[in-house]
């Protein structure tokens, strides 16, 4: 039973390689989904719910610039997945729990499978983020 557990993570791993977790394309999607209604269809802060919010969504296309041009991608990271607080959205990243962090503090109770395709959400994300700033 120990080797099919094995051979499932082992397989999960080929399905989930880097090449699909940093891609901006699914990336993109994620975000239209789950991004765009607050911060715009181009990351500037002018989505269609911004205007009902108390405090404006930031202008995603600006982080470079404010790292002194450098994409901070651990930091954005961190706010995807929801290690680090964001005041407009009303505490922990993300609104969309489910999607973007572990749905249990103690990750031993995931399967590899959902801990890696999490990851992958987030890192797709974060990379399409990285391909809005000028």
């Amino acid at each position: 039973m120990r080797f099919i557990t094995y051979l499932v993570a082992a397989a999960s791993l080929v399905a989930v390689t880097p090449a699909t977790a940093q891609n901006a394309d699914v990336g993109k999607g994620l975000y239209d989904q789950y991004c765009a209604s607050c911060h715009g269809e181009g990351g500037k802060g002018d989505g269609p719910m911004a205007e009902f919010l108390t405090l404006k969504p930031s202008d995603l296309t600006g982080l470079a610039a404010k790292n002194d041009g450098k994409f901070p991608m651990l930091d954005v990271i961190h706010i995807i997945d929801g290690r680090t607080g964001v005041r407009q959205h009303g505490g922990p990243m993300p609104v969309f729990g489910h999607v973007f962090m572990a749905e249990t503090e103690d990750e031993s109770e995931r399967t590899y499978t959902e801990i890696l395709a999490t990851r992958g959400r987030v890192l797709s994300l974060a990379t399409y983020l990285e391909t809005l700033q000028p």
